[in-house]
C-alpha cells in the first residue's frame, strides 16, 4: 500500500512539474524542434528515414538542420555507438567496406575547431585546389562548438551547446590570432560594440540551499563582491541556514589576512599549496568546518569539471579564490601550476565577449570560408543569423567537403609506414562502411579514440594517447516564456552546490548583427545550467570515468525531471511554474568534454617534452594529430595551435 501511495505521489509531482507536456523529446535522435522550426524538423524526420532506405545521406536531404534539435544533444544517440563497438572489438563493418574510389590530398578525422582549422591552414599553404575531406561522427560540425537554436513565438534565440569562450589563460599565438583576424573576429572590439551590461542591472548572484544538503530550502540573494567588507559577508550569511560557526568560518575565509604558514618562504608555501587540495587547505590549514567548505565545493566545476577536493590549493590561489590574502604570495609564475592557473598568474588581454552561440560562430565562419556556398555573408556579425545549407557541405565538385554522421573506424598506411604514399581511411555511416584514400591524414578527434582506429601506432604512443581522460560535463539550455521570476527575486545567477545542476543563470546579453537578446523580463529567454557529474573523494581521472558512466546511463527523462524540479524549487517564490513556463529543453551531454589538463595533485612532474600529450601527438608517417588533447588544455586557441602544428609537420615531411 505504501508503495502505491508513493507511486501516486510521484505521478502527482511529475504532473505539477509538467513532465507530461509535449515540448521536447524522445523522437528520432532524441530531439525535435521547437516553435516555428517544428514544421521544418517534423518534415525532416521521415526524410531521414527515406534517406537511409534510398542510400542518400541525411545531410543531403531537404530540411536537414541539426541546430534546431532539442532533447538530448552533444554526445547524441547515433554519434558514439560505432566508436564504442570499435573500442570493444565488436565492429565488423571494416572487412566489408565499400571503396568509394575517392582520393584526397588530406582527410581530416574530426570536424571540430581543430579539424576545421587544419583544413583552413592546409588550404592556405597548399593552395585552393587542394582536395580535403572532413569526416565527423556527429550530425553537425563544430565538435564541442555546437549551436542550439530556439524559436519561441517565432523569435530566434541562440545558445552554446558546448564551448563558449574565445579567451584563453595565455595570449593567443600569432597563428591562432591570425586565423581569427582573417575571419574578421576582434573579440575586444566585439565586446565593446555588442555586449549590453545594463539589461540585468540590479540583479545579483545568489546561493540556493537545498534541504537534502543543508537541511532546509532557501534562496539567498546578494552574494558580496570582491570589494565587500566583513560586515557585508556577515549580513549575507545571516540569511542562510548555515550554522553560526560555519558563518564565522566563511567570513574568515573571505576576509581574514592571516599567514597560515609562518616561517616558510614563498617558494615553500607555493610548493606546499600545490600538494594539497583547496578543500584540504580550508579544512586543515584554515581550519574551517566541513559545512563552511561545502559552500565552495562546486565552485571549480565550470573551470576544471571537478570539485575543490581534487583541485590544488595553489591553483585556487592563482584563480583568485579566497583564503590566501595573508600568505604574502607574489603573482610570479612558478612550477606545479596547471595550464589554466599558470595563465591566470600571467593574464593576457582581458575581455569577456562570446557569440550568442558560443564558439559555434567560429566553426560556422571556418566552414563558410572553406565552403562559401554553405552560408551567406562574410562578417562575424552576419554569421550569427546566417543559416547553414547542409546540402552544400559534401558536393562532389567542391575542393573541401564535410561528411557528417561518419565515424572513422580504421586509419592505416597503404604499405609500410616509412615508404607509404597513401593512407586509407575507413569510416562507418548509415550502418555501412566505406573507404577513401589520401596523401595525408590529420586525426583531429579525441586522443583516446586514436589507438583503436590507428592500431599500427607505436605502443608507447598508444599508451600516451590513452592517458588523458576527457572531462564529462553538461550544458543544459532551457527555453522559458519569460524571466520575470528572476526579476522578482532580484537574481541573475544562482549557485546550487547540492543540486543536480550546480548553477543556473541568465546568459550574457549580446546584440550582434540582426540578432538581439531579450531586454525585458516579460520576453522569452534561455536559461543556462551546468552539470559536472564528478565523484568527490576519488582521484581526478577516476572522477571523470565515473561521471562519464553517469552521463551515458542517464535518460533524457531523468534530466528533464531534475531540471524541472530544480527550477521549480529555486524560482517558484518568484512566480515560476515549470509546467506553464518551460517551452523547451536541450541537454548538451558531453560524456567526453574538456581536454584533460594535468593536475599537480594527481600527475607527476614530467621532464620537458615527456608529458603524455608530447608523446601522443608525434607524427606517424603521413598521419598527424591535432586536437585540444594534444595540448592538454581545453581552449580554442590551443585547438587552433595544434592544427597549425599538425599541418606544418605534414607539409614539411
Amino acid at each position: 500500500m505504501s508503495h502505491s501511495n508513493n507511486s501516486d505521489s510521484n505521478k502527482s509531482h511529475d504532473k505539477e512539474l509538467g513532465m507530461s507536456r509535449p515540448i521536447t523529446r524522445r523522437d528520432f535522435l532524441n530531439g525535435v524542434a521547437v516553435g516555428t522550426g517544428a514544421t521544418m524538423i517534423s518534415g525532416w524526420m521521415p526524410e531521414l528515414l527515406r534517406a537511409a532506405e534510398a542510400d542518400i545521406s541525411a545531410q543531403d536531404r531537404p530540411g536537414y538542420y541539426p541546430p534546431a534539435l532539442t532533447g538530448m544533444r552533444g554526445s547524441h544517440p547515433g554519434s558514439f555507438e560505432t566508436a564504442h563497438a570499435v573500442r570493444d572489438n565488436a565492429y565488423n563493418g571494416a572487412t566489408t567496406a565499400v571503396d568509394t574510389g575517392e582520393k584526397y590530398d588530406l582527410v581530416i578525422v574530426g570536424g571540430g575547431i581543430s579539424g576545421l582549422a587544419a583544413a583552413y591552414f592546409h588550404r592556405k599553404q597548399a593552395g585552393p585546389k587542394s582536395r580535403i575531406l572532413i569526416l565527423d561522427n556527429h550530425d553537425d560540425f563544430g565538435g564541442h562548438a555546437k549551436r542550439n537554436e530556439f524559436r519561441p513565438g517565432g523569435r530566434l534565440l541562440l545558445a552554446n551547446g558546448g564551448t563558449v569562450a574565445i579567451e584563453s589563460p595565455f595570449a593567443y599565438s600569432p597563428e591562432a590570432a591570425g586565423l581569427l583576424t582573417e575571419l574578421g573576429i576582434d573579440p575586444p572590439a566585439l565586446e565593446a560594440k555588442c555586449t549590453d551590461r545594463s539589461v540585468y542591472k540590479g540583479l545579483k548572484s545568489a546561493y540556493f540551499f537545498d534541504k537534502e544538503t543543508f537541511g532546509t530550502e532557501r534562496l539567498v540573494a546578494g552574494v558580496p563582491g570582491p570589494s565587500s567588507e566583513a560586515k557585508d559577508w556577515a549580513d549575507f550569511l545571516a540569511k542562510t541556514p548555515l550554522s553560526a560557526a560555519a558563518q564565522r568560518d566563511i567570513v574568515r575565509i573571505q576576509m581574514e589576512k592571516a599567514d597560515y604558514m609562518p616561517g616558510l618562504t614563498q617558494a615553500d608555501k607555493k610548493d606546499k599549496l600545490s600538494r594539497m587540495s583547496y578543500r584540504d587547505f580550508l579544512l586543515n590549514v584554515v581550519k574551517v568546518s566541513p559545512d563552511a567548505a561545502a559552500i565552495y565545493q562546486t565552485r571549480t566545476h565550470g573551470l576544471y569539471g571537478i570539485g575543490i577536493d581534487a583541485v590544488p590549493a595553489l591553483d585556487c590561489w592563482a584563480i583568485h579564490f579566497p583564503g590566501f590574502e595573508g600568505l604574502g604570495l607574489d603573482r610570479v609564475p612558478g612550477g606545479r601550476l596547471s595550464f589554466t592557473a599558470l595563465g591566470e598568474v600571467t593574464p593576457s588581454k582581458p575581455y569577456h565577449f562570446h557569440f550568442p552561440d558560443g564558439n559555434a560562430s567560429i566553426a560556422r565562419m571556418l566552414v563558410r570560408s572553406l565552403i562559401p556556398a554553405s552560408a551567406p555573408g562574410h562578417t562575424p556579425e552576419d554569421i550569427v543569423t546566417a543559416k547553414i545549407d547542409y546540402s552544400q557541405l559534401d558536393k562532389k565538385d567542391l575542393p573541401v567537403r564535410i561528411r557528417l554522421n561518419s565515424t572513422a573506424v580504421r586509419v592505416q598506411h597503404v604499405g609500410e609506414t616509412t615508404s607509404a604514399k597513401e593512407v586509407e581511411v575507413t569510416y562507418g555511416r548509415d550502418s555501412k562502411a566505406y573507404t577513401v584514400r589520401a596523401n595525408s591524414v590529420v586525426l583531429a578527434c579525441w586522443n583516446m579514440v586514436i589507438p583503436y582506429i590507428c592500431p599500427d601506432l607505436p605502443a608507447k604512443q598508444k599508451q600516451a594517447l590513452k592517458y588523458g581522460v576527457k572531462v564529462p560535463l553538461v550544458y543544459t539550455v532551457v527555453s522559458v516564456k519569460n524571466w520575470s521570476s528572476f526579476q522578482k527575486l532580484g537574481v541573475s545567477r544562482v549557485s546550487s552546490p547540492g543540486m543536480y545542476h550546480s548553477s543556473v543563470g541568465l546568459d550574457q546579453s549580446t546584440n550582434i548583427g540582426e540578432y538581439t537578446s531579450p531586454k525585458t523580463p516579460d520576453e522569452p529567454i534561455l536559461l543556462r545550467m551546468l552539470r559536472t557529474p564528478c565523484q568527490p573523494g576519488l582521484p581526478a581521472r577516476e572522477q571523470q570515468k565515473v561521471g562519464r558512466y553517469d552521463l551515458l546511463s542517464a535518460t533524457f527523462e531523468t534530466f528533464e525531471r531534475n531540471i524541472r524540479d530544480q527550477l521549480a524549487r529555486i524560482l517558484s517564490p518568484g512566480g515560476f511554474d515549470p509546467a506553464r513556463d518551460i517551452d523547451a529543453i536541450t541537454v548538451n551531454r558531453w560524456a567526453h568534454g574538456y581536454a584533460y589538463e594535468y593536475n599537480p595533485l594527481w600527475d607527476p612532474d614530467w621532464p620537458q617534452g615527456q608529458r603524455p600529450c608530447d608523446i601522443a601527438r608525434q607524427r606517424f608517417g603521413r598521419i598527424a594529430i591535432a586536437n585540444s588533447d594534444a595540448a592538454a588544455a581545453a581552449y580554442t586557441d590551443q585547438a587552433i595551435d595544434q592544427a597549425f602544428r599538425a599541418i606544418q609537420e605534414l607539409l614539411s615531411a
